[in-house]
């Protein structure tokens, strides 16, 4: 029988998210009879290592957010040399910082949305981009601290006065149209689903809030366009360089004639909760959570 840890919690704005993944983690990897050891946590690093002693066989990492999508618990798991979930030290650092992941797609020739770097001082001076346009954190998940700014919005000023996430800002042009999302198992794409969320955009209430959002699977897109969110999916997926799963989000502008898509992000460490949609589109696949849990198990390992 096989020790799993189970990493929960931990310190970032994500940790309530983190908590109820972690928990729906735990229950199925106990029905599936594996020996589960849940750990919360916090800034005590010191108590981790120790919750971690003695090693368990695998380490499955449901963290979310900073310190634990980036790279930096991957690091501390490389350390003790505890095989772990999802993608390793590098991967995930570049996955997590959006201005690197999308230099890595423009490289690679995937479809951005256009977009540059600038100082919070440079946003409450002037509008960097034409309205409307996105302001996004560098480094954060689950659409924290994201704003749209459109046309007569008086809110720019005020949102760079109370920027907290880092020394830059992440804008790029509105793309208008529907919001679609790819998990992405391994080496292959599950499935195409359109979300279609309560609020303005698809927000961090409308991710975890129930009915926050709608989720249609499969897409009502044309065959083509979602033959081509999966490939571009399984394309960022591999030009990350990332393990086990991942989810692409898209924007699919079809309006006025378009037929334009374009990548937001790519998340390597997908939500575990009631709400998320990887777990869904795994189901849709005839793969259910016990399932998709222990193909995380069994593909975890310890890439230093």
């Amino acid at each position: 029988m096989k020790h799993v840890a189970v990493l929960m919690g931990g310190i970032s704005s994500e940790r309530e998210v983190s908590l109820s993944s972690g928990a729906q983690v735990v229950t199925a990897l106990r029905l599936a009879g594996l020996q589960v050891t849940a750990i919360d946590v916090t800034d005590d690093l010191p108590a981790l290592i120790a919750a971690l002693t003695p090693r368990p066989d695998v380490v499955f990492n449901a963290l979310h957010g900073r310190w634990g999508e980036d790279g930096a618990i991957q690091g501390v798991l490389e350390w003790l040399n505890i095989p772990y979930t999802h993608s390793g030290v590098r991967a995930s650092a570049m996955a997590m910082d959006k201005s690197v992941a999308r230099a890595i797609f423009v490289q690679a020739g995937l479809p951005v949305a256009d977009g540059k770097l600038v100082t919070p001082a440079e946003l409450a001076a002037a509008d960097p981009l034409p309205r409307p346009y996105v302001v996004k954190p560098v480094n954060e998940g689950s659409s924290v601290g994201v704003e749209i700014l459109f046309a007569g919005d008086n809110r720019r000023q005020e949102i760079a006065e109370k920027w907290h996430y880092g020394p830059l800002v992440l804008v790029e042009e509105f793309i208008p149209g529907r919001e679609l999302t790819v998990g992405v198992m391994g080496d292959r794409a599950l499935g195409v689903t359109e979300i279609t969320a309560s609020h303005s955009f698809y927000d961090y209430e409308s991710k975890y809030q129930e009915g926050g959002s709608r989720h249609v699977l499969p897409a009502p897109i044309p065959d083509a366009t979602a033959a081509r969110a999966c490939e571009l999916a399984v394309a960022a997926h591999r030009v990350l360089g990332l393990s086990g799963a991942s989810r692409t989000d898209f924007r699919f502008d079809d309006t006025g004639g378009a037929d334009r898509l374009v990548i937001l992000e790519t998340n390597a460490q997908p939500g575990m909760t009631p709400l998320s949609l990887l777990p869904e589109q795994a189901a849709y696949r005839g793969i259910d959570f016990s399932a998709l849990c222990l193909w995380m198990v069994e593909n975890a390992s310890c890439r230093g």
